[in-house]
């Protein structure tokens, strides 16, 4: 599943007439950068919701086949990350499946990161495993983190004006279990991740890559310059 139906603000004036998906970061559409991170780990089919400019988006992934795409129709009405989850799920045809962002940026270390995340999942007692990274490892990142990971991999969220040592990539693996009972409507699925975290489900991994925020158009220009260092 690849979540691709936000409406970009933050990279606006480059989202007045497309959407964020297909900004271009050095030559190539953003959603671009993780349908070929999943083709190259295997993944022969991808769900992927739209919904501003959904005519674009589907135009442009109507010539994709590795991995093949199905659209998930959100312009009727902005779902969020865990609507747009729900909505897609009569497409999703497995019981645990990989959760990308459309803007998701990084290299990977001596293992895939789909890989690593594969061999990590523990279908008894996870719900969702996120791919997180170190301050250290986050390029164009300022921000104060998201999460800590105890010696186990289960996942705290930063107290409120501290700092913590992971940040979300932006990927995950995730059970259907999560979306279990979920609420109608829009809703983010951090109400999901804050259910399973009581339950002691919520678990991590670190990434052992690099990972590239491109959140706003300031950000192009150094992801570019950075990715061509790096390859």
């Amino acid at each position: 599943m690849v979540l691709a139906a936000g409406l970009g603000k933050r990279m606006r004036p480059l989202t007045a007439s497309r959407p964020k998906p297909l900004v271009r970061v050095a030559g190539k559409p953003l959603i671009d950068y993780a349908l070929d991170k999943l083709g190259e780990a295997g993944v022969s089919r991808a769900v992927v919701n739209v919904h501003y400019l959904a005519d674009q988006m589907v135009a442009h992934l109507a010539h994709r086949d590795h991995p093949q795409v199905a659209i998930s129709d959100e312009t009727d009405a902005l779902l969020e990350t865990g609507g747009g989850l729900v909505r897609a799920l009569p497409l999703i045809d497995a019981d645990t499946f990989f959760c990308l962002n459309s803007d998701a940026i990084w290299l990977d270390g001596p293992r895939n990161a789909f890989a690593a995340l594969s061999d990590a999942w523990d279908e008894d007692k996870m719900d969702a495993l996120l791919l997180l990274v170190s301050h250290a490892q986050a390029f164009n990142y300022t921000g104060l983190g998201d999460f800590h990971l105890d010696p186990l991999g289960r996942i705290s969220r930063r107290r409120q004006r501290h700092v913590a040592p992971y940040v979300f990539t932006g990927i995950q693996i995730v059970s259907r279990r999560l979306l279990r009972d979920a609420p109608d409507g829009a809703f983010s699925t951090t109400v999901l991740w804050n259910r399973a975290m009581e339950e002691g489900r919520l678990f991590g991994l670190a990434h052992t890559g690099l990972w590239y925020e491109v959140g706003s158009p300031e950000m192009i220009a150094p992801t570019e310059m950075a990715l061509t260092k790096s390859t």
